[in-house]
């Protein structure tokens, strides 16, 4: 029986793939040595080959969806892999991950399968990532609601991601009284302030994600306060 919203094939394709990254690992000598950490630069660089191919994808038109298709597949492959190396130790497997981020999002979707807000069909958006916020939090038991921001992030994403937590509990910074107002008057503004920093001798990166990191530690403070 097809899943509920799956195209035929798709299970017996899924199958098959699973497979043959299980026939690499025991028969291509390149395969069998890699371990998680090996394979990290390779996670990497197959999700910023993603990240291009949606660049060049013209949503209106189609054209590059091919493409998006083939990259998406390069970091299927990372994850069956993954997946296999975990359950060669009987760790975990592809179907504990799939149950795994399948359990996730219906329990943090309440407002489309139940509970309090049931049936809420005109959620707001802003509420329905308060929503998510508040459950992982409490699934994670998490005492700040900047627990659980990957430290490796680049300073810009770390930036959106602890704002967008922060706003989430009515803790963001208030915004500037003005400021670019698209997405490309904000982008060149962004860009003037990287040649800025190279021509007084400041790293971008770095200046940004000591900023982060003061603002995390103003946001903890008011938590505990």
């Amino acid at each position: 029986m097809t899943a509920r919203g799956a195209t035929p094939g798709l299970l017996e394709a899924v199958a098959d793939f699973v497979d043959l990254v299980d026939t690499l690992r025991r028969e291509c000598p390149w395969d069998a040595e890699q371990t998680h950490t090996s394979l990290r630069p390779h996670l990497l660089e197959e999700a910023h080959e993603v990240l291009e191919a949606l660049d060049n994808l013209d949503e209106a038109t189609g054209e590059g969806i091919e493409h998006v298709c083939e990259e998406l597949g390069d970091l299927l492959f990372q994850v069956v892999f993954h997946a296999c190396i975990a359950a060669e130790s009987g760790r975990f497997d592809l179907g504990d991950v799939a149950r795994g981020i399948h359990d996730k999002l219906h329990h943090r979707h309440p407002h489309v399968f139940g509970g309090a807000e049931q049936g809420s069909g005109d959620v707001p958006t802003e509420q329905v990532l308060a929503t998510w916020e508040r459950i992982k939090r409490e699934e994670k038991r998490r005492e700040s609601v900047l627990d659980g921001i990957p430290a490796t992030l680049p300073a810009l994403a770390r930036a959106a991601k602890t704002v967008r937590r922060a706003a989430s509990v009515d803790m963001a910074p208030e915004p500037p009284t003005d400021g670019p107002a698209d997405e490309a008057d904000l982008g060149e503004a962004l860009l003037d302030l990287v040649v800025w920093a190279r021509r007084v001798g400041l790293d971008p990166e770095e200046a940004l994600r000591g900023a982060v990191s003061r603002l995390g530690d103003r946001i903890r403070a008011a938590e505990a306060g």
